[in-house]
């Protein structure tokens, strides 16, 4: 059974096995460095629907009817999905995923909620409260840009300073097989710096992701020499410089070991990302392609996956709030 470690992190000791996962993702992100590793791509960014919030949860429902089909299982044999996304409540996860008939617990992490979902859904599996769950999330350029900037019709100027969210989805199966294995779990705890800057996130979640790394080494005892990779959500350019910059001042390096799925997903330049991409669908579509085909296949045995938020809304940026964070970490072994 779980246990804890520490103040903050979970050992699994069963440790719930990574059974089926898939990742898909738009025209943008297919032409970026890891679209062949994508189960599905799409040239049309609405998905032949009439909007973007409902290309959103086309892409939820795709990526976990592939995540199911790669498992071997179909949705009557999932006990519990958990599921969240950027919009205001949840709707690409509750539209896209209504007809599945699977019990629900809609989730709201931000950009961190695919670390989010598939902490909860490997402690009910270890737990033995569910034989199988879903962790899932999303994200869409233009439904991100229309919630949260400008409608894409303003043709607003963007700062260099901001990411571009993803459009993608990333689904995983978790119950008891093969693996990859979830190992642990830390869950973050919310840290405000006072930043306001709604196109700078990077620097609002860089104090949370150092904080919930740090937690994770002391409660384990551990180090970035223990790791193949340490992967942060979606911190981007100037964010992922940033927490190196924290962890340097508590005599952590690392820098040899650390990548950001929102430096991964695009060339940066060539596809005028500015500071990289972001979004719930940013580390889900990383982690549910190459980092999870690699931890199969052996090219990785230890990583750490730490997906940061921003817990911000419009209306609260409106009102002068500065921007809380929050980053959740997922230890992930190839072998138990």
């Amino acid at each position: 059974m779980a246990k804890r470690v520490g103040r903050y992190t979970i050992q699994m000791e069963k440790m719930p096995s990574i059974n089926g996962f898939a990742a898909v993702c738009g025209k943008k992100e297919a032409e970026g460095p890891l679209g062949q590793y994508f189960d599905y791509t799409f040239d049309d960014t609405t998905l032949g629907e009439d909007s973007w919030e409902k290309a959103e949860s086309q892409l939820q429902t795709e990526s976990v009817n592939k995540a199911l089909e790669k498992a071997g299982i179909i949705a009557s044999e999932v006990d519990y999905i958990f599921a969240g996304d950027l919009l205001n409540q949840c709707i690409s996860s509750t539209f896209g995923l209504r007809s599945l008939d699977i019990p629900f617990l809609g989730q709201y992490g931000a950009c961190s909620t695919m670390a989010q979902t598939l902490a909860l859904s490997s402690i009910m599996v270890e737990t033995g409260v569910a034989n199988n769950c879903i962790a899932v999330t999303s994200s869409h350029f233009c439904s991100a840009e229309r919630q949260f900037r400008f409608p894409l019709e303003y043709g607003g100027q963007r700062t260099p300073t901001a990411q571009w969210t993803v459009t993608g989805s990333g689904a995983i199966v978790v119950g008891s097989g093969k693996g990859p294995f979830v190992s642990a779990v830390t869950i973050g705890r919310m840290i405000d710096l006072g930043i306001k800057d709604a196109n700078n996130m990077g620097a609002a979640m860089a104090p949370a992701a150092a904080s919930t790394l740090m937690d994770f080494f002391n409660d384990t005892s551990t180090g970035p020499e223990n790791y193949d990779l340490i992967l942060t959500g979606d911190l981007g350019e100037v964010g992922s410089k940033l927490l190196l910059e924290l962890l340097e001042r508590e005599n952590i390096d690392i820098a040899g070991k650390h990548s950001d799925c929102g430096l991964l997903i695009y060339h940066q330049k060539e596809q005028d990302v500015h500071a990289g991409g972001s979004g719930c669908g940013c580390s889900a579509s990383v982690l549910c392609s190459v980092i999870l085909n690699k931890l199969r296949q052996g090219e990785l045995e230890n990583v750490l996956f730490m997906a940061t938020g921003a817990l911000m809304s419009p209306t609260s940026s409106q009102q002068g709030e500065s921007i809380p964070s929050v980053a959740h970490l997922i230890y992930l072994k190839r072998n138990m």
